[in-house]
């Protein structure tokens, strides 16, 4: 089986137009390397009211989307195209519920109270935009618990359907910890049926938890590295669905996300002082210095940096290097971090640098200049996450010849070997547990190793910056998943 296939991609967040995590890179870049594997894409997202309509195509007509008791709610469509390419990308138009300041919350960090709404209206929305282009998908890729909706509503409301009927669905968990539970009343808004709240499906403490029902509606679940799909199905990475996603193994992928190398490269990053590649190195060296002068730290040339770039928040490890931060400092080192997040940690980094301004600086908010700069300009990078389904910056990291320093959870152990000192192998530094202890003496390891051993460090550095973690790898991976998904969906359905 290897026709082209018609794919719906629908989405919270996509690239370019709108992002607070790994979601919306997905979103951005799988879509166009499907499409240059030769299949039909359509994205379909929300036209949040950051998202200017006046560059957006207007597609004629209003479309009507059933939501239940609330009746049916009448939005508009506009149109663009993924970057580099020609992919569609369809924006739901509904101000009631995307003309907002957040994505999913408020200023201060609130949840809006309708997200069931917002997003069973979304997954809704993306099913009669397809009836109304005329487009018959042959996937359903529906992403986390914004739209894991759509795999319930296939297998129900839009059971018979002739645009769906023969369709198969796609579930890929990019972050377990949020599940989209919800007050039992969005059953009636979602109008699948009240069979389908029960304990292997919807209903969860006499709620809904969407991304559990999408799992157990979905024809394949997959998630976004192979390590994160076997961590899920256990208590410590599985937030309370662990024995529910153990029950769907037969249908559980890990699929590790690509990485765009025409943005992340030191060899063409426009935001580089100096632009450097594996045979010509020189230029690591001033973006070093350049990134020091730019965060008013010391130029100092023999002193390794550790950048760090990511959300503050406990799942980034931002605990942990807190807790480490002190005795990391009395070592030869300097820090540059960039982030926002939780207002404690913000105020507690910002009083570190301001108690060791020659070895400690942070920027408190993100640029994505200044992230491209750490990259360039640090010599290892730091990721003590709790846990990380993928992970991206420790990708860019290699590329960069920037060496990762992370805990072994998820992508980050997929994608990082780590350092061995007898054979001089490994790409980076890699800690089990997530302690102070391991942290500062992995930390330790990696400047000692910077300092004391420079040819293994070198060795290393050019095995980095040769890996590649493309997106058309991960693109055929899902393209396998979508063929042996609908097979299975057809060998079924005639049995």
């Amino acid at each position: 089986m290897n026709q082209s296939l018609n794919i719906l991609f629908t989405a919270s967040e996509a690239v370019p137009f709108a992002k607070t995590g790994g979601l919306a890179d997905v979103a951005g870049a799988l879509p166009k390397a499907l499409a240059k594997l030769g299949h039909n894409v359509v994205v379909v997202m929300p036209r949040y009211y950051s998202i200017d309509k006046a560059g957006l195509e207007h597609i004629p007509g209003p479309l009507g989307v059933p939501m239940g008791p609330m009746g049916e709610l009448w939005a508009g469509v506009y149109k663009d195209t993924l970057p580099g390419s020609d992919v569609p990308v369809y924006f739901i138009d509904y101000e009631a519920f995307y003309g907002r300041g957040g994505l999913y919350a408020d200023e201060n960090g609130f949840s809006y109270t309708d997200n069931d709404n917002r997003f069973v209206f979304l997954s809704k929305a993306a099913f009669q935009l397809c009836k109304k282009l005329g487009f018959a998908p042959d996937i359903i890729h529906a992403h986390d618990w914004h739209t894991a909706a759509q795999t319930v509503l296939k297998t129900s409301r839009y059971a018979f359907d002739e645009t769906f009927k023969k369709a198969a669905t796609v579930l890929t968990i990019h972050n377990l910890q949020h599940q989209g539970q919800f007050f039992k009343g969005v059953m009636d808004v979602m109008e699948v049926g009240w069979e389908h709240f029960n304990p292997h499906e919807l209903e969860a403490m006499d709620g809904v938890n969407l991304l559990k029902g999408g799992i157990a509606a979905a024809d394949a679940v997959t998630t976004v590295s192979r390590k994160y799909a076997r961590e899920i199905q256990t208590p410590e990475f599985g937030f309370g669905l662990d024995n529910h996603i153990r029950a769907h193994a037969h249908k559980l992928y890990g699929i590790l996300n690509g990485v765009d190398y025409d943005e992340w490269s030191p060899a063409v990053d426009p935001y580089l002082v100096q632009n450097y590649d594996i045979g010509e190195m020189a230029g690591k060296a001033s973006c070093k210095k350049d990134l020091q002068e730019r965060f008013g730290l010391p130029a100092w040339e023999d002193v390794p940096v550790i950048g760090f770039v990511g959300r503050f928040a406990e799942q980034k490890g931002i605990g942990l290097i807190a807790g480490a931060i002190e005795g990391l400092l009395h070592l030869n080192v300097q820090f540059v971090m960039l982030g926002t997040g939780e207002k404690w940690a913000e105020g507690f980094f910002s009083d570190v640098a301001a108690r060791y301004p020659e070895k400690f600086a942070c920027h408190a908010g993100y640029s994505n200049e200044l992230a491209h700069k750490i990259e360039a300009g640090s010599d290892l990078f730091l990721m003590p996450s709790l846990f990380e389904p993928c992970g991206l910056n420790q990708i860019y990291s290699l590329r960069y010849g920037t060496l990762p320093i992370v805990r072994a959870t998820g992508g980050l152990d997929d994608t990082i070997q780590n350092y061995d000192p007898a054979t001089k192998s490994g790409n980076g530094f890699k800690f089990e547990w997530a302690t102070h202890d391991a942290l500062y003496h992995t930390v330790k390891w990696a400047v000692e190793t910077y300092l004391y051993d420079r040819d293994a460090y070198r060795f290393m550095q050019k095995r980095a910056m040769e890996a590649r973690f493309d997106w058309e790898s991960s693109a055929k991976q899902y393209e396998d998943v979508y063929y042996h998904t609908l097979y299975a969906k057809r060998v079924r359905n005639y049995q």
